[in-house]
Order: structure tokens, then sequence, then C-alpha cells
């Protein structure tokens, strides 16, 4: 089964750490040891995984992400949106992590970020949690 999460921007660019709904859908879904796909289906999204102790994180890497793909580079797409494509699949669009005991396996500093790069937007979450083979 794949559960759906809403994630509602407010930014441009922002980091919406969507651990703790992620871990919810996990233990909703009954499965206590296998694995979790994480995904969107969004071109100007992604999905990654990083510190979330310190909020400076985020932020030093949509700074650099800015610096390495500025908004205005003269790109080809006319939709006004290029660089974010292109962040998008610099970052991945899906994050896969071992489950067990019902949870997500992560570091103790390690948390989920929905990556918002066309905002503000509505967007949606794809989780897959899968069983290990019996």
């Amino acid at each position: 089964m794949t559960i759906q999460l809403s994630v509602s921007t407010r930014k441009r660019a922002e980091f919406v750490d969507i651990t703790a709904d992620v871990q919810r859908a996990v233990r909703d879904s009954g499965v206590k040891s296998g694995t979790c796909i994480v995904s969107v289906s969004h071109t100007t999204a992604g999905i990654t995984i990083n510190e979330n102790a310190d909020p400076d994180v985020c932020r030093d890497i949509i700074a650099q992400l800015e610096r390495m793909v500025p908004r205005q580079g003269g790109y080809h797409h006319l939709e006004g949106n290029a660089d974010a494509h292109i962040k998008a699949t610099l970052i991945g669009f899906s994050v896969t992590l071992p489950v067990e005991e019902k949870a997500l396996v992560l570091g103790t500093w390690q948390g989920i970020f929905f990556c918002e790069f066309d905002g503000p937007r509505s967007r949606r979450i794809y989780v897959k949690v899968v069983p290990d083979p019996q």
C-alpha cells in the first residue's frame, strides 16, 4: 500500500522536515521489518536525508544550490523555472530507508526533507513500506 502525504510550502525554495509524517506512515503500515521508499512525483521538488538538528544546514544547502544553479542562468526552458528542475535533479526524487521494529532506521541527527524549488505550492509525497520477504 502506498500512503500519500501532502505538504504546502510557503517559499520558492525551502526544505520541510517530513520525518515525523513518514515515521507515522511506517508505524501505521504495520510492517515490522522491511524497506520504506519516500518519493515525489514533481519535477521541481526533491527528497533528501540530512541533519535535522540545526536548521542552518538546510539554509546552507539551499544557498549553495542557488550559487551553483542561479534562477537566471540563460536557460532554454521557457517557463522560468529551469533552475528548479536542475536543483531537483541534483537532490533526487526519492530516498530508500530500512525499517526495523516498525520504525525508520535513521542516524541520530538525520531527518527526511521535502525539498521545494518552485514554490509556494501544494505537493504530494508518496510513502511505500515493503515488508521483508517471509
